[in-house]
């Protein structure tokens, strides 16, 4: 298990042992070691100037290595991008979207693809929103509605509002397979709090270091299947061709290269880099591995949820899901009331940092909190509620 009295001091500078911290699923602390990335960045700008970029380049390898480990395939091939945006809009535009007009996914998505794929709905897309829940069987109705004129499917593996883990993906992806569809899984919840399995080697994965990886913003990636290199995407940026920028150019030829450089995009901060780098190498010093994590998450979000049901608030004021074992969900507890968004404003008055979405009241913890810290946080809820 881990031990949050042991981690806490590695993140001084958050003042994780003096703060009520609850938004571990949104935004957590960064280790003082991150600080060090961010100082090489500049110290590498100034003393090298626009030649920084070789050694920006090695942390952004660094980087892939990173997230290679944590999908399990050493050898893969990963793009890198500042968000999940940039990486979903090469995904949908290397699809033969005028044959195939056809998009499936859930409305239990996060922004980036709920907001895209309702405005591209209004462009003509044929865009199918399935209900997200019960989201165990969300994979194989997802499944039902593949046919010939469907280009992808887009599905998160730990929902974002609830933290519902979707199963099933192993077969919806071998479904995907069969008629020549994409899946897209979205892992940026799985990453980092729950082990995460590649559904099949066919499979694109699109996640970031923002959340659980503790790597901060400009952290994403897009974990390309062997046929991507079969595919051109339509909005391609200039580092696709950086290793080539010497060669002499055709007029209106636009090549690609092999890899993730070719879903690559242009011209970004480093400074990123420099800093997941560090954060990356502190997780292995810590031996803290998706199974610990895993092991410590579940035991924080069981103790929160025993805590909040000792408090015996009425059901029709805030309530949980009680029927699902909390092994199906991911590392956070939703708690779900009428008023979600009024109560982590109240309980932030307290000092109590949460967040909402929608009906659901988001208790989030980390390793770094403590189990008192947790118990401190619940026992704050009921002033909220009633007030």
């Amino acid at each position: 298990m881990i031990r949050a009295d042991e981690l806490a001091p590695h993140y001084s500078a958050f003042r994780v042992s003096e703060r009520l911290l609850l938004t571990g699923h949104s935004h957590q602390a960064w280790p003082d070691v991150a600080r060090e990335g961010v100082l090489e960045a500049w110290e590498d700008a100034a003393r090298h100037v626009d030649e920084k970029w070789e050694r920006a380049f090695v942390k952004a390898e660094r980087v892939r290595e990173g997230f290679r480990r944590l999908l399990g395939e050493p050898g893969g091939e990963i793009a890198l991008d500042q968000n999940t945006y940039g990486l979903v809009l090469r995904f949908l535009s290397a699809l033969d979207l005028r044959r195939r007009p056809r998009l499936i996914t859930s409305d239990g998505e996060y922004h980036t693809l709920r907001r895209l794929l309702a405005r591209l709905s209004e462009e003509g897309l044929e865009v199918v929103q399935l209900p997200a829940r019960p989201a165990g069987m969300l994979a194989e109705r997802l499944a039902a509605e593949l046919d010939e004129r469907a280009s992808a499917v887009l599905v998160s593996a730990v929902l974002f509002e609830d933290a519902r883990i979707v199963p099933g993906l192993d077969d919806l992806a071998r479904a995907c397979e069969a008629v020549g569809v994409e899946l897209l899984v979205d892992a940026y919840h799985a990453l980092g709090c729950v082990p995460f399995e590649l559904p099949a080697p066919t499979v694109w994965v699109v996640g970031g270091g923002y959340k659980y990886l503790q790597l901060g913003e400009g952290n994403c990636f897009l974990r390309l299947p062997p046929h991507a290199d079969e595919l051109r995407p339509a909005l391609t940026g200039w580092y696709a061709e950086f290793q080539e920028m010497a060669a002499e150019k055709t007029p209106g030829a636009v090549p690609y290269p092999k890899g993730g450089a070719r879903y690559a995009g242009a011209t970004y901060d480093p400074t990123s880099h420099y800093r997941a780098a560090r954060v990356f190498d502190f997780f292995e010093e810590q031996s803290l591995s998706p199974e610990r994590l895993r092991e410590s998450y579940l035991h924080q979000t069981t103790l929160i949820a025993r805590l909040f049901d000792d408090l015996g608030l009425p059901d029709e004021t805030i309530t949980r899901d009680r029927e699902t074992p909390l092994e199906r969900f991911g590392g956070f507890v939703a708690l779900e009331a009428p008023g979600a968004e009024e109560i982590s404003r109240r309980l932030a008055e307290t000092g109590v940092l949460t967040d909402s979405r929608g009906r659901y009241l988001r208790l989030g913890p980390a390793p770094y909190v403590s189990d008192e810290q947790l118990d401190a946080a619940v026992s704050a809820l009921p002033g909220a509620v009633r007030r």
